[in-house]
């Protein structure tokens, strides 16, 4: 060991050998009397290693300078830097290679440092590198506070942990319970998608993030926006509240809260659920939502309805259940057979076609009621839809009423089941089943099959009716000009002179056929001889002129489309 420099300046060169017992005994005092003076609310610094240390006069504080290798240790905090100054106070500026390690979890890299011993805060600048597990934070300046091990920044800053990396303007670490905070210009970038938010909290082991304010998260299926919630990148799971949605190409969903797993490919809605489809001017409303992505199965349920904008007209549709599924892959078994029932249909089209009719019949010319049916049902990208129980639905040219309904893009058919019921201005159609065809933009056909009726209304006594085992009607540009009546028909109907009651005609005809012009009915072609009665009406029972199965089932028929809700 030798002494250099001037009367201020006294440098100590430790070489690599055993001091002789005197020159150990000779310095004690010196050393013993410089760190005797470093005082401190915790533990004081202590000098584990260094090439050389000086003391200087000038720098004042009982300053000391150690150059080369340079170690330093309080409590479990080891720090190791190229050069440092060492204060009285308990202080030190180190510079160079600044790297600080806490216990066996915790790695500082720097190349300025700032500490306070009597604190336990450090200050480190340039290059700044924490590495903890395998999570690495890199950033310009970074504020460290070894007592609490908590951190924090407010030049940008990028961290990285396996497959994630986040970056942000400021933020705060928890060493010890693995949590980080971030604030202004948040973005996670994941392989899966991409976090966009204003506040962020994240925890290194659990792998889940918080959100606090307005927050996105994009991928390549889906958008995602939320003002609060969390979401477990490890587990895929999410859940996402106040002002939350998610956008896809398509759709929009809306919910109090929603919920996301990934992973199983499930999304869940509650509360105030809404789904709107931009294509298809289509709306879904209801208290719950749950849509199976692998399977392409969506449910809507509590108060759900369903809204469909038309050019000059909306139809309402109200069901305790509403459930669509797509076209995914999974549902490939399912698709077999839809394909057979398109070939099936396409074939039955050619037949749907009013036949030519080779036999003689009879025709017999009445004036009736406006029998008009037009209808367009939603077609979707779905290839299912089905609505139970309890359905009603509102249009102002169509109501209708079923305990369930199901549509399908396959053969564009809808079908109606459970007491089913149609209105269309005066008329009521009614059957066992009612399945209605639609082509790419106007209704085909519609079919009702077992005790199939129409009714309309004369007065509150007194009702035009048609029956028969089955009915077939034909449109074009959706309006209905044929109705085929197929087995045990029957027709009533009331004759007007200048618009005053004055008979009523019944005939029983096995099979018939009703044409409308201009939305009314026209004639009715009798394919076989008829049973007709024609009889005045002062002389006939009024309770007498109602066929078998009649209902009239006014109250059901919803007026608004609130009365759709009402059963």
């Amino acid at each position: 060991m030798t002494y250099t420099g001037n009367k201020n300046l006294i440098t100590i060169k430790i070489r690599s050998v055993l001091f002789p017992v005197f020159y150990f005994l000779l310095f004690i005092p010196l050393l013993s009397h410089s760190q005797s003076e470093i005082k401190s609310g915790g533990k004081k610094i202590k000098i584990e290693h260094a090439g050389s240390l000086q003391f200087d006069k000038k720098l004042g504080n009982g300053a000391q300078r150690l150059i080369g290798d340079v170690r330093f240790r309080q409590d479990n905090a080891l720090m190791f830097c190229d050069s440092a100054y060492l204060y009285k106070d308990n202080s030190l500026d180190a510079f160079g290679h600044i790297h600080i390690q806490e216990g066996d979890s915790i790695h500082l890299y720097g190349e300025l440092l700032k500490y306070n011993g009597n604190t336990k805060k450090a200050l480190i600048t340039k290059n700044v590198v924490v590495n903890k597990g395998d999570m690495q934070l890199t950033t310009d300046e970074l504020n460290y506070d070894i007592a609490t091990s908590v951190g924090y920044y407010v030049t940008p800053a990028r961290i990285v942990n396996k497959e994630n990396t986040l970056t942000s303007n400021t933020g705060y670490f928890f060493a010890k319970s693995n949590d980080l905070t971030f604030k202004k210009n948040v973005v996670l970038t994941n392989p899966q998608f991409v976090i966009n938010c204003d506040t962020m909290r994240y925890n290194t082991s659990t792998k889940i993030t918080y959100f606090l304010g307005p927050t996105t998260i994009k991928s390549k299926d889906n958008l995602i926006y939320a003002e609060d919630g969390w979401y477990d990148t490890y587990n895929d799971q999410s859940r996402f509240s106040k002002n939350s949605y998610i956008l896809t190409k398509e759709q929009k969903m809306y919910g109090d809260s929603l919920y996301y797993d990934r992973k199983k490919g499930i999304g869940r809605a509650i509360k105030n659920v809404q789904i709107i489809d931009t294509t298809q001017n289509l709306n879904i409303k209801g208290d719950y939502a749950v849509h199976y992505e692998f399977k392409d199965l969506s449910l809507v349920t509590g108060n759900a309805l369903m809204t469909q904008i038309y050019e000059k007209d909306t139809l309402y549709l109200h069901a305790d259940t509403l459930k669509a599924i797509g076209n995914n892959k999974a549902n490939s078994k399912n698709r077999s057979g839809e394909k057979n029932a398109a070939k099936d249909q396409k074939e039955q089209a050619s037949k749907d076609k009013p036949p030519v009719l080779k036999r003689k019949i009879k025709e017999m010319k009445i004036v009736g009621k406006d029998t008009t049916i037009i209808y367009e049902m939603v077609k979707t990208d779905t290839q299912q839809l089905f609505a139970y129980h309890k359905v009603k639905f509102f249009k102002n040219d169509l109501q209708g009423k079923c305990d369930s309904l199901y549509y399908s893009t396959v053969d564009s058919s809808m079908r109606m089941f459970g007491q089913p019921v149609l209105w269309s201005d005066e008329n009521q159609l009614t059957s066992d089943s009612i399945k209605v065809i639609t082509g790419s933009k106007s209704i085909r056909s519609i079919e009702l099959k077992g005790a199939a009726f129409i009714v309309s209304e004369e007065d509150s006594l007194r009702f035009n009716q048609i029956r028969g085992k089955t009915m077939k009607g034909y449109f074009q540009k959706n309006k209905l000009y044929l109705v085929n009546v197929e087995g045990n028909g029957q027709t009533l109907y009331y004759i007007k002179e200048k618009d005053e009651l004055k008979a009523v005609n019944r005939a029983d005809c096995s099979d018939l056929k009703v044409y409308l012009k201009n939305n009314k009915v026209d004639k009715i072609t009798f394919i076989t001889k008829p049973d007709a009665t024609l009889f005045p009406l002062d002389q006939v029972n009024v309770k007498e002129l109602k066929l078998k199965d009649f209902n009239w089932r006014k109250k059901d028929r919803p007026n608004t489309p609130k009365e759709i809700f009402i059963w």
